[in-house]
C-alpha cells in the first residue's frame, strides 16, 4: 500500500496535474476531495468528466465513473459481493477503493486516453430486436455498423503512419521536389509544342501519335495479361505435373502391394496411434497437469526468502534420508518368494521403457519427415519462380542422360569445328596482316610518285570524295526509306482508324438509346429520391422523439437501479447490525456465565471497570506525587547545594595543593643555588 502511494503522489505531482502532493498530505484527504480527485484524473483521460462532483448527485457521480470505468476494461478485485463492496466504497469515498483505481488509471494515461477516446464512436449502440424489424432502421443500423467499421480502419492506418515515422520535413522536401520536376517537365512540353507548331499537319499527327500511344499502352496490357496467363498455364501444369506422379506413386505403391500387407500396415499405424491415444499422450497430460498445478501453487505463494529455502533444502534432505532408510528396510526385508515377480517387473518396465522410447523415435521420425516434405515443396516452388523444373524421376532422369549423351556428341563435333575455324582465322589474319603491308608499300610507292610528278595527295583527296558520295548515297537512301515507312504508316493508321469508326457506328447507335432510356430513369430516380427523403424526414422526427423517450427511461430506470442498490446495501449492513444485536441479546440472556462473558456489553464492562481501577490508582500516584512534592523539592534543592559546597571545597583544594608544588619547586631552586 506504501509503494502504491508513492507512485499515486509522483504521478500526481508530475504533468498535468501539479498538485505538489506529499504522502502525509495526501493520506489525509476526505472522501470528497478523493472523489473529485479521482474525477480530474477522469476528465484528464475524457475530457467529458472534467466536472466538478458538488454540482451533480452523488449517485450521478458513481454511475459516471462506473461507466467509464467499464468502458476502460478496470477490472475490480474480488467476488460479485465484493463488486457491490467497490460501488458502496466508490459511493462514499473509501480510500481502500479509490486508491487502487488511481493507481491503475496513472501507470496508463497515455493508452487510456486513446481508448476513452475510440470509445466514443465504437462503443455499439445496443437497438431492441423489435425495432430492427423496421428496414428502416435496420438500414439504418447496418450504416452505422458500417461507418463504425470504416472508423476501425482509418484508425489503423493512422497509427501506421504514425509508427512509420514519415516526417512532416521530409514529405515537404519531396513535395517541393516533384514540384520543381513538374515545373521542368512543363517548360520541356512548351519547348516540344513550340517546335511541333512549326510542323505542318501536326494536330492531325499529334492525334494519329495519341492514338498510337494508346494502341502501345493496350499492347502493353494485352502482353501483360498473356504473360500472367503463361504463368498460371505454367504452374497449372506444374500442379498436373505433382499430381500425375504422386498418382504415378500411388499406382505403384498398389500395384507392388497385396491386401495383406495394406491391412498389416494399417493395423500397424492404428495400434501407433492408440498407443499414443491411450497411453502416451495421457501420461504426459497427466505430468502436464501436475506441472501446472505445482506452478500455480508456487505463484499463488508467497515470495520466499533465503530462510525459507534452508528450511526447504533441510526438509527435502530429512525426506531423502527417510527414503533411503525404507529401501534399506525393504532390502533387508526381501524375500526370495518375490523373485519372479520383481524379475518379471523389470522386464516389464524394461518393455515398456523400450516401447515409449521406439514411439518417441517414430514420432520424431515422422515430424522430420513431415518438416522435410515441407522443405522440398519450398524448394520446388522456389525453383518454380525462378524457373526451373520439377525433380526428376527415374525414367526422365534415363532419358536426361541419354540426351545430354547425345548433345555431349555434338559439343565435342562443334569444338573440332570450331578449332579447324579458329586455325583458318589465323591463317586469314597473317594474309591479312601481309596484304596490309604490301598495301602501305604501294601507298608510299604511290605518294613517292605524285611527290614527283608534282601532284602530292591526289589519291587521298580522290578517296575521300568517294567516301563522301557513299556516305550521302546512303543517307539519301535511308532518307527515302524513312519517308516511305512514315507513308506507309499513316495509311496504316488512316485505315486502322477508319475500321475503328465503322466498328463502333453501331455501338453509338446503341449508345445514344442507352442514354436517352439513362435521363428517362434519373428522372424516375430523382422523384423516388424525393418521396424517399420526404418519407425518411418524418421518420427520423420520429426516432428521434422514440429515442428521447428511450433515454428518458433509461436514465430513470439507472436512477431506480442505483437507489435500489443503494438501498439494498443499506438493508445489508442493518441486517448484520440486527444481527449482531440478536446474538449480543441471547449471550446476555443465556444462564451459561461463559456464554455471559462473550457479550459485548459484559466485556465493554469488565474493560470500563479495569480503566476506572486503573485511574483510581493513578489518582492516588498523583495524589502522593503532590503531597511530597514539597518536602522534595527542598530536598533536591538541599543536594544541589550540597553539590556546589563540594564542588567549590575540591576547586580549593586543588588551588592549594598547586601553590604548594610551585613552592616547593622554588625552594629547591634555592637550595641549588646556594650550593653552587
Amino acid at each position: 500500500m506504501g509503494d502504491q502511494m508513492q507512485v499515486i503522489v509522483e504521478k500526481l505531482n508530475q504533468e498535468p496535474f501539479r498538485r505538489n502532493y506529499n504522502l502525509i498530505s495526501f493520506d489525509s484527504l476526505e472522501p470528497l476531495q478523493l472523489l473529485q480527485l479521482l474525477s480530474d484524473v477522469l476528465g484528464e483521460i475524457d475530457p467529458k468528466h472534467a466536472v466538478d462532483i458538488r454540482e451533480e448527485l452523488p449517485e450521478q457521480t458513481a454511475k459516471r465513473m462506473l461507466n467509464l470505468l467499464g468502458i476502460l476494461k478496470y477490472k475490480p478485485p474480488g467476488t460479485v459481493s465484493d463488486l457491490s463492496a467497490f460501488r458502496q466504497g466508490l459511493v462514499t469515498g473509501s480510500k481502500a477503493v479509490i486508491h487502487p483505481v488511481l493507481h491503475w488509471l496513472l501507470q496508463r494515461t497515455n493508452e487510456l486516453k486513446t481508448r476513452a477516446y475510440l470509445a466514443r464512436f465504437l462503443v455499439k449502440l445496443e437497438v431492441p430486436a423489435e425495432f430492427l424489424q423496421d428496414d428502416t432502421v435496420a438500414d439504418f443500423n447496418k450504416q452505422y455498423e458500417e461507418l463504425m467499421e470504416a472508423f476501425k480502419n482509418l484508425h489503423k492506418e493512422h497509427e501506421q503512419l504514425k509508427i512509420s515515422g514519415l516526417s512532416t520535413a521530409e514529405i515537404r522536401r519531396d513535395i517541393s521536389a516533384m514540384e520543381e520536376e513538374k515545373d521542368q517537365l512543363a517548360k520541356r512540353v512548351e519547348r516540344l509544342k513550340k517546335r511541333v507548331e512549326t510542323v505542318q499537319n501536326h494536330q492531325r499527327m499529334l492525334e494519329i501519335a495519341r492514338q498510337l500511344r494508346l494502341e502501345k499502352e493496350r499492347e502493353e496490357s494485352l502482353a501483360q495479361q498473356k504473360q500472367e496467363q503463361k504463368s498460371q498455364l505454367f504452374h497449372a501444369e506444374q500442379r498436373l505435373q505433382r499430381a500425375q506422379v504422386q498418382l504415378k506413386e500411388m499406382q505403384h505403391m498398389v500395384a507392388d502391394s497385396k491386401p495383406e500387407s495394406l491391412m498389416k500396415k494399417l493395423e500397424e499405424e492404428i495400434n501407433f496411434n492408440s498407443y499414443l491415444v491411450n497411453e502416451k499422450l495421457p501420461r504426459e497430460m497427466e505430468s502436464k497437469k501436475t506441472s501446472v498445478y505445482f506452478l500455480q501453487k508456487l505463484v499463488a505463494e508467497p515470495a520466499m526468502t533465503q530462510a525459507d529455502l534452508t528450511a526447504l533444502e533441510s526438509e527435502i534432505e530429512e525426506v531423502t534420508a527417510q527414503m533411503n532408510q525404507l529401501i534399506e528396510k525393504r532390502i533387508i526385508t526381501y524375500e526370495p518368494a518375490d523373485s519372479k515377480f520383481s524379475m518379471y517387473r523389470q522386464q516389464a518396465s524394461i518393455i515398456s521403457r523400450k516401447k515409449e522410447a521406439k514411439a518417441e523415435e517414430l514420432q520424431a521420425a515422422k515430424e522430420e519427415m513431415s518438416s522435410l516434405e515441407k522443405q522440398v515443396e519450398q524448394k520446388n516452388s522456389q525453383a518454380h519462380g525462378l524457373g526451373g523444373s520439377e525433380v526428376l524421376t527415374e525414367d526422365e532422369f534415363k532419358q536426361y542422360v541419354s540426351r545430354l549423351r547425345s548433345k555431349n556428341t555434338l559439343y565435342k563435333r562443334r569444338r573440332q569445328e570450331v578449332a579447324e575455324i579458329t586455325a583458318e582465322y589465323g591463317i586469314l589474319q597473317r594474309t591479312e596482316e601481309l596484304l596490309r603491308q604490301r598495301h602501305q608499300a604501294t601507298q608510299q610507292q604511290l605518294q613517292a610518285i605524285e611527290e614527283k610528278k608534282g601532284i602530292s595527295g591526289y589519291s587521298y583527296t580522290q578517296e575521300e570524295l568517294e567516301r563522301v558520295s557513299a556516305v550521302k548515297s546512303e543517307m539519301d537512301e535511308v532518307k527515302g526509306q524513312t519517308l516511305d515507312n512514315m507513308s506507309e504508316m499513316v495509311k496504316k493508321l488512316n485505315a486502322m482508324v477508319a475500321e475503328k469508326k465503322a466498328s463502333l457506328a453501331p455501338v453509338i447507335k446503341e449508345l445514344r438509346q442507352l442514354r436517352q432510356t439513362c435521363q428517362e430513369l434519373t428522372q424516375e430516380c430523382d422523384e423516388k429520391k424525393m418521396q424517399y427523403d420526404s418519407c425518411a424526414a418524418g421518420l427520423e422526427t420520429n426516432r428521434s422523439a422514440l429515442e428521447q423517450e428511450v433515454k428518458g427511461l433509461l436514465e430513470e430506470c439507472a436512477q431506480e437501479e442505483s437507489n435500489y442498490r443503494y438501498i439494498n446495501c443499506m438493508k445489508r449492513s442493518l441486517e448484520v447490525q440486527l444481527q449482531r444485536a440478536k446474538e449480543e441479546m441471547k449471550a446476555y440472556v443465556s444462564p451459561d456465565p461463559q456464554e455471559r462473558r462473550r457479550a459485548v456489553r459484559d466485556q465493554y464492562t469488565r474493560i470500563i471497570l479495569e480503566q476506572e481501577n486503573l485511574g483510581k490508582k493513578l489518582r492516588e500516584k498523583q495524589k502522593v506525587v503532590r503531597e511530597s512534592h514539597g518536602p522534595n523539592m527542598k530536598q533536591m534543592k538541599m543536594w544541589q547545594d550540597f553539590e556546589k559546597l563540594m564542588e567549590c571545597k575540591r576547586e580549593c583544594f586543588l588551588k592549594q595543593q598547586n601553590q604548594a608544588f610551585f613552592f616547593q619547586i622554588i625552594q629547591e631552586g634555592g637550595k641549588d643555588r646556594l650550593v653552587l
